[in-house]
């Protein structure tokens, strides 16, 4: 195997901590008796799926919320529990992600919303003054922006494609299966990351080389 000199990081789950179960029960405080029912009946219209690739707006999210639970919720309301699930940027992370740019050139590829990526972008600018994610990565991508999500194949390829990267000399870590799954098909390297572990710990403290088992 050729020597790693890219990764990829996908963010929630691995950069950033998350707990879906308190946007559940966010959403059960505001009045509606079973998420899990709202959320199945959101699938049916592919609404996640389409709040993610930017095919609505937030206002179009939102409003097809209200409608599903019956409710007249205000948008702040929406807004707070739809980020009830976005929890802590830790500090040691964001100085990994720091270290590692001396030494690999390195990515970010996240499934995400324009809702959740205003409220993190708002703590990476208030707690470690970063104005976006430009500076911590050498390029961001977010499935909202780029009209396009994981698993998918063309995804990965995009951003190969879009960075001259060869797949065998790149590392994807995510902590779905499925996205892994989908970087494997275009030959990238994978890391499956599991959330309830340290991302920093997959790192020489001193030398910041990938010392896992390839």
């Amino acid at each position: 195997m050729q020597q790693i000199d890219t990764i990829i990081f996908d963010f929630g789950g691995v950069i950033l901590n998350i707990n879906h179960q308190l946007t559940e029960s966010a959403f059960e405080k505001l009045g509606i008796a079973n998420f899990e029912t709202l959320y199945s009946q959101a699938l049916q219209t592919d609404l996640f799926n389409k709040l993610e690739t930017g095919r609505i707006s937030p206002q179009e999210f939102r409003n097809t919320i209200r409608t599903i639970a019956g409710l007249p919720l205000t948008d702040i309301q929406i807004d707070k529990a739809w980020n009830a699930m976005l929890l802590d940027l830790p500090k040691n992370r964001i100085r990994l992600l720091e270290a590692l740019k001396n030494r690999y050139r390195i990515f970010l590829l996240s499934n995400t919303n324009e809702i959740h990526y205003n409220s993190y972008a708002e703590q990476l600018r208030k707690r470690y003054h970063y104005r976006d994610f430009s500076r911590l990565f050498e390029k961001a991508y977010f499935s909202f922006q780029i009209s396009m999500r994981k698993p998918d194949t063309e995804t990965f390829n995009f951003v190969l494609e879009s960075n001259n990267l060869k797949p065998e000399t790149c590392l994807f870590i995510d902590d779905s299966a499925q996205h892994i799954n989908g970087a494997m098909k275009t030959g990238i390297h994978t890391l499956l990351h599991n959330a309830d572990h340290e991302i920093t710990s997959l790192f020489d403290p001193d030398t910041f080389e990938i010392s896992y088992g390839h």
